[in-house]
Formats: structure tokens, C-alpha cells, sequence
């Protein structure tokens, strides 16, 4: 079965390469080298889910869309899973999908300073991503591949109960906020969505490409920041 495998992927990298599509192949030719997918009911109990370990454990083999076949990692999420804020990117990328955790590369160093600049890391928050398998050559996430992938989000949100949630970057923003806005008119505002306060902002990876977004984004990480300390006062 490993061996069908990875004859699979090389004639889809073969594909993308001369075509620069992975549907270039019929889907019906691929099919012959596609490992048989699980039964719907294999699934089923992820829903039934009490905790993030038992979710992941549940989902980590999902094939509800093409990804599922050409992903090295199921990158499924990482930190505290009683975490006040989550964060919530859009896609692994290459170097998250060889190692299995979330913003490990670049964009991830660069988060870790986000963050600190507002007197949080990743032991505090929670962070995820909306898909949770690599896109080739890191294209933007698909319609079948975000519907696939946003009812596990959901379920990662209802376990971890966050009181705020920053978005980070235009599909997650969007997908999660059931909007076709663009990430312009949702900045700067509060939105509230499956019970938590919701903050967004680009993605960590579009600094590296315009550094002219970094104060926007810092404005936005300020005022997720200044309704977190509002939200710990009326608490206490």
C-alpha cells in the first residue's frame, strides 16, 4: 500500500509540474493509485469528541478532499487546549507539513514576535489553522478543501471554548466569519462568532511579502490585546 502510495504522488508532482494543476489527470485515472478511502462510518464518532486528543486522533487520517492523499502531516494544531485565544491561520505550509506542527517556519518565527510584543507565546494561546493539510506548492485553499476542513474547526473551538479568536489571513477570516468581505472592512472591529470575540488581521506570511502590512497588523494585535485585558478585568 506504500509503495501505491507514493507511485501516487509522484505521478501528481509529475502532473502539477507539466500542467500546473493537480486535477491536470483525470481523477479517474488517479484513481487506481489512490488507497481506498474510509468507510463514511470510520469518521463518524469525531463529533462525540470530549477532548483535542481524542478529535485528533479521529480526524488525523481524514481523505474528504484530494489533500488527504498528497499531505506528508496531518497538522492538526498546537498549545494550551484551555487557552483564553486561539489563533487561526489558513493552511500548512511546506516546512509545518514535514514536521507536523503549526508556524514552525518563517511566518511562525515571526508570530512568536507578534506575540510577544503583546506580552503573550504559544503556551498561553492556542494555534490552528483552518486546513489542516499542506496545499501544493502553497496555493490558496479551495472551496471543497475549506468546506472539508471548517467543521473541524468548529469542533477544536467548542473544546477549547476561547473567549477571543484572531484570524489571521483573508480565507480564515472569511470561512470562519461566513463572509465574502474582504480582510479590509473585517479588520478593525469586533466580531463575534461560536461564542468568542473575534479579532482579525494578515497572516503572518504576508509580512514577509509586504512589510508595509506590519502596522496594520499591529494595530489589530493592539486591540485584541487592550479587549483581552478589558475581558480579565470584569472577570476578576
Amino acid at each position: 500500500m506504500k509503495d501505491a502510495i507514493k507511485q501516487f504522488e509522484r505521478l501528481l508532482d509529475q502532473q502539477i509540474e507539466l500542467y500546473g494543476d493537480e486535477e491536470a489527470l483525470p481523477r479517474e485515472a488517479l484513481q487506481t493509485f489512490l488507497p481506498p478511502k474510509e468507510s463514511p462510518e470510520a469518521l463518524d464518532d469525531w463529533q462525540d469528541s470530549k477532548n483535542l486528543f481524542l478529535l485528533q486522533d479521529r480526524i488525523k487520517s481524514c481523505v474528504k478532499c484530494p489533500l488527504g492523499y498528497s499531505r506528508r502531516s496531518f497538522v492538526f494544531g498546537n498549545g494550551n487546549a484551555e487557552a483564553d485565544i486561539m489563533l487561526i491561520g489558513e493552511a500548512p505550509g511546506e516546512e509545518e507539513d514535514q514536521q507536523g506542527f503549526v508556524f514552525v517556519g518563517r511566518a511562525g518565527q515571526l508570530l512568536d514576535k507578534i506575540l510577544k510584543a503583546i506580552d503573550l507565546d504559544r503556551a498561553q494561546v492556542y494555534i490552528t489553522n483552518l486546513l489542516k493539510c499542506h496545499p501544493p506548492k502553497n496555493r490558496d485553499p479551495q472551496s471543497n478543501e475549506l468546506a472539508s476542513c471548517l467543521p473541524y474547526l468548529i469542533k477544536q473551538i467548542e473544546l477549547i471554548r476561547p473567549a477571543f479568536i484572531l484570524c489571521m489571513g483573508r480565507f480564515a477570516a472569511q470561512t470562519l466569519l461566513q463572509s465574502s468581505l474582504p480582510l479590509s472592512q473585517l479588520r478593525t472591529k469586533i466580531h463575534f462568532v461560536h461564542g468568542a470575540s473575534v479579532v482579525v488581521t494578515y497572516h503572518p506570511a504576508a509580512l514577509l511579502r509586504y512589510p508595509e502590512f506590519k502596522r496594520a497588523v499591529w494595530d489589530d494585535v493592539r486591540l485584541l490585546r487592550k479587549s483581552y485585558d478589558e475581558w480579565l478585568n470584569q472577570k476578576s
